[in-house]
C-alpha cells in the first residue's frame, strides 16, 4: 500500500527528505516553486530556504525533476501551468482531446482533456489552437481549460436558421454548444428559413444572445445531402480541388507499354463491395510451380499506378497531401483525388487497360511470405465481382459472372488464403468481437435500415492478400535501406496494462506480467471470455487498452498484426500514405518516374504526423454523420423502449448501444438515480457515493428514448422510471460493459470491413 501524498500545510514543521518533497512535487496539479514547497513544509529562515534551494538541485541533477518557467519544478517532461494547445478532435465518449503545439520530451506527449466551452462560445473542433491553463492528472494526463483562442480561428459557426421576431436565430449542429445565435436583418444573408449555414461570430454585446452573421448558405437542412454536409463543414474537410489539380486530371491518360510488364494476359480480378465505385486493387494466384516450394503459391497484387498520374509537388499532389485520405459517407465520398483519376484512370475496370503497381509474392505451403518483386506494369481486369458473388461461388451458387472463374480464378485464390490464414493463426494477431453500423439509404436518400455489417470469407480473402502485399513492402524499404512511411502499432502503454490487469483481476482474468506483451495474451483472455456474460465487457476494455496505430518513419512493428514490418501499399487512390510508400518503392528500385523526391525524404516525419491527423479527423467526421442518420432513422421512436449495453462511461454519463440497430446514446449523470457519482476511470464504471450503486461498462440495461436529433446527431436515453434502476442481466442494477473504432490491426470476425474501407488494416 502507497502514501497518499499530503498536501499544502499538512506537513510537520521538521526539514524533509528528498523523497518526501519529491512525492510532494508529482502530487501538485501545476508546476511548484521554492515558495509553495516551503509554505508546504513550514520552513523558514535563510538556512532552511539554502538547503531547499541545494536539495532541489540535487533532485535536478539526478533527472527527478525539471526546472521550468520561473524556476518552477515539476516531474522529468510535465507540461508547463499554461501552454498553446493545437485541438486533435473529439473521442467516441464526446471527450475533447488536444496536444500542446511544442513538445521537446521522448516520444508522445501526455493526453490531455480539453473542459467544455464557456456557456455563449462556439465548442472547439480539430486543428483550433487555444492558450489553456493545464491542471495535471498523471503523468500521462492532464486537463485544461481553455484562456482564450489562437490564429483566428474563434467566430465560425455552423448551424441552421429560423426567422425570429427581432431578425432570426441560429441553431448550432454541435450538440455540445447549447447556445443560439440573434441575427440581425442586416446580417441575414438571405438565408431561409431551416437553411444551413456558417455563420461569422460578431463582437459580443453586454446583453442577450450573442450575435452573429450568416457568411455562407449551405442548402436546406430537409435535403437529404445535409447530414453529411454538416458533417463535412464541422471537421474542415476539404471538399473543392483547386483548378490546377483538376486540369492536372483531365489531361491524363493511360502510358504505353514502354517501360511495364504486360499483365495484361493474367485474369486479375477486382473484388468489392456492391456499392464501389472505385477499384484500386486486383488479385490473382496461382499454385507455385517450384518444386523446391512444394504447397506454396504465387500471388499476385496489381494495384492502380497513382503515382505515375499524381507527380511530386504537382498541385495534384498538394490537393491529396491536405486531404490525407478519402472520407466515406453513407450517402457520399470526399475523395482524396478528383473524379478523373479516382473513379476512372486509377480504377481497374473489367477490359480496359490500366497502369498498376504490382507485386510478385511466393509463399510457403503455411502462408509464409518466401519473397516477393515489385513491378510497373499494364494490366486488364477480367472481371469485376463483389464479396457476395466470390463467396456464393466459393459456397456452391455462382452467378453467370463468377461460374467461368470458379476453377481458374475464385479457387487458386481460397487455395493461397488457406495458407495465410493458417500463418496468421499462428502468429497470434489481435481479434476482437465488436459491433459495427452499417446505414442503408433508400432511393431518395432517407435511412432506410441500420444493421451489422456481414463479413465473409471473402472479405477475409482481400484482407489476407492486401497484408502480404504491406508486409513485403515495408520488408522491400527496409532491404533496400530506402526511407518510407510505415504503418506502425504500438503495445499498449505500461500505465494502460497495469490499469487493465487490475480491472481484468477484479472480474477472475489474468494479463501476465511479461518484458514485453504480445497479441496472443490478450486473445487467450478473449477466447476464455467467450460465450460468457463477461465477453462484451472484456472485448470493450481491452479495445480500449490498445495504442493508436499511426504513420511514421521509425519502423517499430505493428502490434495489432503481430508483424516486426508493416506498411501501408495496397490504397493508393485513397490514402497519401500509400502514395508515399509506392514513391519510395519506385525510387527504391529504380522503377521509372514519379519516385519520392529529396524534400519528402526529409519531410518524413511531418508527414506522417499530418496524415495521422486527417486520419482521425476522418473517422471522426464519419462517426458524426452515422450518429445524425441514426437519430434521423429513431427520431419517430421518441419513448420506445429498448434493450442494449453500457458501451461508454464518461464524467459526464452512460453511453448505451442498443442491441435491435447498434445505435449510441447517451444517459447523462444528471438523470441517473438520486446520489453524487464518481467516475472510476480504472473500474469504467460511475459510482454513487452515497448508495454504492454502480454502472459498468459492459452491463445490460433498458432504456427509454427520449431524445433523438438528426440536426446535431444527438441521441438521449434514461432509465425507464416504473422498473427505476433495477435493470441489467446481473444480481446487482447494472453491475457487469462504448466502443471507439478499433485501434489498426484489430480484426472484427463476423462483419464487414469498416464505411467502405476493405483492406490493408
Amino acid at each position: 500500500m502507497t502514501d497518499t501524498p499530503r498536501r499544502p500545510g499538512s506537513f510537520p514543521g521538521s526539514f524533509p527528505d528528498k523523497d518526501t518533497v519529491l512525492s510532494f512535487i508529482r502530487s501538485s496539479t501545476t508546476p511548484v516553486g521554492k515558495r509553495e514547497i516551503a509554505r508546504a513544509f513550514k520552513l523558514s529562515g535563510s538556512d532552511d530556504r539554502e538547503r531547499l534551494k541545494d536539495l532541489l538541485k540535487e533532485l535536478e541533477a539526478d533527472g527527478a525533476v525539471e526546472r521550468g518557467r520561473n524556476k518552477r519544478v515539476a516531474p522529468p517532461q510535465a507540461l508547463p501551468e499554461v501552454a498553446v494547445l493545437e485541438v486533435t478532435g473529439a473521442d467516441a465518449d464526446g471527450e475533447v482531446s488536444a496536444r500542446p503545439i511544442t513538445w521537446t520530451g521522448e516520444g508522445n506527449p501526455p493526453r490531455i482533456f480539453l473542459m467544455p466551452e464557456r456557456k455563449g462560445h462556439p465548442t472547439l473542433g480539430a486543428g483550433d489552437r487555444v492558450l489553456a491553463k493545464l491542471s495535471r492528472i498523471n503523468d500521462r494526463l492532464y486537463e485544461a481549460r481553455t484562456i482564450r483562442r489562437l490564429d483566428g480561428t474563434v467566430g465560425r459557426v455552423l448551424g441552421v436558421y429560423y426567422p425570429a421576431a427581432d431578425g432570426g436565430r441560429i441553431v448550432p449542429t454541435d450538440k455540445r454548444n447549447k447556445t443560439e445565435l440573434l441575427v440581425l436583418p442586416a446580417n441575414r444573408n438571405d438565408a431561409e428559413p431551416g437553411e444551413l449555414v456558417l455563420a461569422d461570430l460578431l463582437p459580443a454585446a453586454r446583453l442577450g444572445l450573442p450575435q452573429a452573421r450568416v457568411a455562407e448558405r449551405l442548402g436546406h437542412t430537409a435535403e437529404p445531402r445535409a447530414v453529411s454536409l454538416i458533417a463535412v463543414h464541422t471537421h474542415g474537410l476539404p471538399t473543392d480541388f483547386p483548378p490546377a489539380a483538376l486540369r492536372e486530371a483531365a489531361h491524363a491518360a493511360v502510358p504505353s507499354l514502354t517501360g511495364r510488364t504486360d499483365l495484361r494476359d493474367l485474369p486479375l480480378v477486382t473484388i468489392d463491395g456492391a456499392d464501389a465505385c472505385d477499384f484500386d486493387d486486383a488479385v490473382w494466384a496461382e499454385p507455385d510451380p517450384d518444386p523446391a516450394n512444394p504447397g506454396g503459391w504465387h500471388l499476385l497484387v496489381a494495384i492502380a499506378d497513382v503515382a505515375y498520374y499524381v507527380r511530386p509537388n504537382s498541385a495534384l499532389d498538394r490537393a491529396a497531401y491536405e486531404r490525407g485520405n478519402s472520407v466515406y459517407f453513407p450517402d457520399r465520398v470526399v475523395p482524396m483525388l478528383p473524379e478523373a483519376l479516382s473513379n476512372d484512370l486509377c480504377s481497374l475496370r473489367p477490359g480496359e487497360d490500366r497502369a498498376c503497381f504490382a507485386v510478385h509474392l511466393w509463399i510457403d505451403r503455411h502462408g509464409v511470405l518466401q519473397r516477393h518483386r515489385f513491378v510497373r506494369g499494364l494490366m486488364r481486369s477480367a472481371a469485376r465481382l463483389t464479396y457476395e458473388q466470390v463467396q456464393a461461388a466459393r459456397d456452391g451458387a455462382p452467378d453467370e459472372a463468377a461460374a467461368p472463374l470458379l476453377e481458374t480464378v475464385i479457387a487458386p485464390l481460397y487455395g493461397a488464403y488457406a495458407c495465410l490464414w493458417e500463418a496468421r493463426q499462428r502468429r497470434g494477431t489481435l481479434e476482437l468481437d465488436l459491433p459495427e453500423r452499417r446505414v442503408r439509404l433508400d432511393e431518395r436518400g432517407r435511412v432506410a435500415e441500420i444493421a451489422a455489417r456481414e463479413r465473409f470469407d471473402s472479405h477475409r480473402l482481400i484482407e489476407e492478400f492486401m497484408i502480404c502485399a504491406n508486409v513485403a513492402a515495408a520488408d522491400s524499404l527496409e532491404r533496400a535501406s530506402m526511407p518510407g512511411l510505415f504503418r506502425v502499432h504500438d503495445q499498449p502503454s505500461l500505465d494502460k496494462q497495469e490499469t487493465l490487469r487490475e480491472f481484468l483481476t477484479g472480474i477472475g482474468y489474468t494479463l501476465p506480467r511479461v518484458p514485453r506483451l504480445a497479441p496472443a495474451h490478450f486473445t487467450a483472455i478473449l477466447d476464455r471470455a467467450a460465450g460468457t456474460a463477461d465477453s462484451q465487457l472484456v472485448s470493450e476494455v481491452i479495445l480500449r487498452s490498445q495504442s493508436q496505430a499511426e504513420y511514421s518513419p521509425e519502423n517499430i512493428g505493428h502490434f495489432g498484426l503481430s508483424l516486426d514490418r508493416y506498411a501501408h501499399f495496397t490504397s493508393p487512390i485513397r490514402r497519401y500514405a500509400d502514395l508515399i510508400v509506392h514513391r519510395a518503392l519506385i525510387r527504391a528500385h529504380g522503377l521509372g518516374p514519379g519516385g519520392l523526391d529529396d524534400a519528402a525524404m526529409a519531410g518524413l516525419t511531418d508527414i506522417g504526423e499530418h496524415i495521422s491527423m486527417t486520419e482521425r479527423r476522418a473517422a471522426t467526421a464519419e462517426r458524426d454523420a452515422i450518429d445524425r442518420f441514426t437519430a434521423a432513422f429513431l427520431a419517430d421512436r421518441v419513448g420506445a423502449l429498448f434493450t442494449g449495453r453500457i458501451s461508454g462511461v464518461t464524467r459526464f454519463g452512460l453511453f448505451i448501444r442498443l442491441d435491435e440497430n447498434g445505435a449510441d446514446g447517451l444517459i447523462p449523470a444528471s438523470t441517473l438515480p438520486d446520489d453524487q457519482y464518481e467516475h472510476d476511470e480504472r473500474a469504467h464504471a460511475l459510482v454513487g457515493q452515497r448508495t454504492g450503486r454502480t454502472y459498468r461498462l459492459g452491463a445490460a440495461v433498458k432504456v427509454v428514448l427520449i431524445e433523438a436529433d438528426p440536426l446535431t446527431g444527438s441521441t438521449l436515453f434514461a432509465l425507464p422510471r416504473a422498473e427505476g434502476d433495477s435493470v441489467g442481466d446481473t444480481d446487482h442494477p447494472l453491475q457487469s460493459g462504448h466502443s471507439t473504432h478499433p485501434p489498426e490491426g484489430v480484426r472484427f470476425p463476423g462483419r464487414a470491413t469498416r464505411k467502405q474501407r476493405k483492406r490493408g488494416r
